[in-house]
């Protein structure tokens, strides 16, 4: 546990389901109508390839890959709207989130982001608005290495020049966060936005 006094300087965050709110049920069941076989199948496979992508393979290969498994017969415009409605359901971050960005900037806290996403979406969100006030961006595609790898997390925190103890760690996949964990880095599991809340005021202050 920290304490409010301590000597916390940055705050790393993962991006998806914990600044951005998750894909809606719109969405989803637009990816389903175009897809055109079972949803089960659809979403079994397109997560299995979602490692690949994340690690920078294009989105043409990644979306072939994800039709060859399926036996989908997807014309290049059925594979631009599967694209488009793919990244386009991961932009939006929730109301909380921008406003906490906004405070923790204010006192002087250090924001960094680590997300194991594609080219596409990264290229995206190094213009968001609500990224703005963050001192660095990293992504999976540009490392060649997803977390929980833990040399993604020595990468980060070697170019930002933190040290674990003066650190913490913020993701909703519990794998992430125990590989930051054995690095000596304080981490938080990410489950809803009070929580995160208590644990930031825990560490640096209120929020």
């Amino acid at each position: 546990m920290g304490s409010a006094g301590a000597s916390i300087t940055t705050v790393i965050f993962d991006y998806g389901e914990v600044l951005s709110l998750p894909p809606s049920t719109e969405a989803r069941a637009t990816l389903e109508r175009l897809a055109g076989v079972p949803a089960t199948d659809f979403w079994s496979v397109f997560w299995d390839e979602r490692r690949e992508y994340d690690r920078g393979c294009t989105a043409a290969q990644y979306w072939g890959r994800v039709a060859r498994r399926l036996g989908a017969d997807w014309d290049p415009a059925l594979r631009q709207w599967l694209w488009a409605t793919d990244v386009g359901s991961w932009l939006a971050t929730s109301d909380e989130s921008a406003h906490l960005l906004d405070r923790l900037a204010a006192r002087g806290v250090r924001l960094a982001l680590l997300s194991n996403a594609p080219h596409d979406i990264a290229g995206a969100l190094r213009h968001s608005p609500a990224l703005a006030s963050f001192d660095s961006l990293f992504f999976s595609c540009d490392l060649g290495i997803c977390k929980p790898d833990p040399a993604v997390y020595t990468h980060v925190l070697r170019e930002l020049g933190a040290t674990p103890e003066e650190t913490v760690f913020v993701d909703d996949r519990e794998e992430n966060v125990l590989a930051a964990e054995q690095l000596g880095i304080d981490a938080h599991h990410y489950c809803g936005h009070s929580e995160l809340e208590a644990f930031l005021t825990d560490r640096i202050g209120p929020v």
